[in-house]
Parts: C-alpha cells; structure tokens; sequence
C-alpha cells in the first residue's frame, strides 16, 4: 500500500463536506483505542489524563503484583504504559510520577521476593535516574517529589548489584539538595 503524505490527506480532508468529515471521525473513534484515549483527553481534560494515569499505574503493578497468579516481571510491559501515557498525554508532572512508581514497585519487589539479575536493575536505575533529570531541570517537580526519591534510595538498602550506589549517586548527584 503505498503511503501518504500528511499534504495528500489533508487536501482530501478539505474537500469533505461536515458530515462525511464527522463519519470518517466516528470510524477511526469506534476502531482505535489511542484515537478514543485522544478524544477522551481533548473532551474530558484533566478527568481522562487521571484515568489514563490510574490504567498506566495498574498495568506497571501488575507487572510486579498481579491481583491474581505470578509477577511477570515484564520490565518492557511496565516501561510502555509509561511511555504511552507519555505519548498520549504530554503531562510530563504524572509522566515523572509514573517512572518514580516504576522504580518504587521495582524496588519493593526486589524487597519482598530476593534479588533479581543485573538487567532489571539497570532497567530499574535508567529510569530513576530521567526522574531525577527531570527534578533537576524543574524545581517544582523536585520538591513534589523530594520525599519520595528519598524514600526509594532508603528502601533499596542492601539490595545487591550495585542498586542502592547507583540509585544514592544519582540521588546524592541533584543540585538541589546542595542548598538545602
């Protein structure tokens, strides 16, 4: 199938009177999923970016704690619902929230269930360490924050493969905490 570009489609678009614009509309709203998310967003506002968030939550706990069965600790399911509410929203406060559970849940269950393996702790310490980027460059997000970065280095005590250095230096690395 050969591909358009955005100019192609957008002078057919033009040539469409209301009606069969809003039919074409109602066909991508009823068959995607991203294309409703969108919709819900732009209608909805603020109500639907939190339901969005709340779904991301859910699926990157269920990763580590699932209601039912065994963790499947599919460290690429969790880091794309990230990424999709990344994508479909732009809220880049809930986005940073979202990686900071990432690394919290991460870190918990390593806590309840032993030491995993080197990957998943380098999975775990890429995304701690684009939330502290994120709270260096924003003061705002950093004192949102502040608490709960914190707490995670805490948690990860005694945790093995290096986890808890590289989660402390990356910590221990923000310039905020050098004027407190």
């Amino acid at each position: 199938m050969a591909k358009l570009k955005v100019t192609d489609v957008k002078k057919y678009l033009k040539d469409l009177d209301e009606k069969e614009l809003t039919a074409i509309i109602m066909e991508l709203y009823k068959a995607n999923k991203p294309v409703q998310d969108y919709f819900s967003i732009i209608i909805m506002g603020e109500t639907a970016v939190q339901v969005l968030f709340e779904k991301a939550q859910v699926e990157i706990k269920n990763e580590f704690f699932p209601a039912k069965g065994h963790a499947k600790i599919r460290l690429s399911v969790a880091k794309k619902a990230i990424s999709d509410f990344k994508k479909k929203t732009g809220d880049i406060v809930k986005t940073t929230d979202l990686m900071l559970y990432y690394v919290e849940i991460g870190t918990e269950f390593t806590n309840t269930y032993g030491d995993i393996d080197m990957a998943f702790y380098n999975s775990l310490l890429s995304v701690f360490e684009k939330v502290v980027e994120a709270c260096e460059d924003d003061e705002q997000l950093y004192m949102e924050f502040t608490e709960r970065l914190y707490d995670v280095v805490e948690e990860s005590g005694g945790v093995g493969w290096g986890y808890h250095d590289g989660l402390s230096d990356l910590y221990y690395s923000l310039s905020w905490l050098e004027e407190e």
